[in-house]
């Protein structure tokens, strides 16, 4: 492929990274399909690890097949995109800073180290907006789930990065 051709694949996808923030945040804090509206007024939180997991889980009958779909998978496979897309976009500054430290790590689990990171702090910086804001629930389970999403997809990259590099 070449330089130019690399380059134009890689605006195209900062421009889907954009539009996927967009879309995530407004599903995080405007869509009133999953309960974002005004007029909560309580701060609501989940501490424990795994306590909404299990509960949908045992309840899955109760709370239906959608809603155990949407919260438990829905919060793994929205952050997926985060962790294919981040080292695709990301600037070569970026690249440059971190190549000594992914050198010594191995560049692999450097960059698997990378995506889970920002995953976390992007999923933490939504779940405490959606407190301060009271509208959602902090919520420790999506955390976990959000940031298994991102390693996930770092995977996904990887796996894609040696296929093509091969050819």
């Amino acid at each position: 492929m070449s330089s130019k051709r690399k380059q134009q694949t890689r605006n195209v996808l900062r421009f889907l990274f954009v539009i996927y923030m967009g879309v995530l945040f407004y599903f995080m804090f405007f869509s009133e399909r999953y309960g974002r509206t005004a007029g909560n007024n309580t701060y609501r939180w989940n501490l424990e690890l795994f306590l909404e997991i299990k509960r949908f889980v045992k309840y899955r009958d109760i709370v239906g097949v959608e809603s155990f779909i949407v919260n438990i998978l829905g919060n793994i496979l929205v952050f997926a995109p985060i962790g294919f897309l981040v080292p695709i976009v990301r600037k070569k500054k970026q690249v440059r800073e971190t190549k000594n430290w992914f050198q010594r790590t191995g560049r692999a689990i450097g960059l698997l180290f990378h995506v889970t990171l920002v995953s976390l702090e992007l999923s933490l910086f939504i779940e405490i907006t959606q407190l301060i804001t009271k509208v959602g629930c902090f919520d420790v389970d999506d955390l976990f789930m959000n940031t298994v999403g991102g390693l996930l997809g770092g995977i996904v990259y990887l796996i894609c990065h040696r296929i093509i590099r091969r050819r």
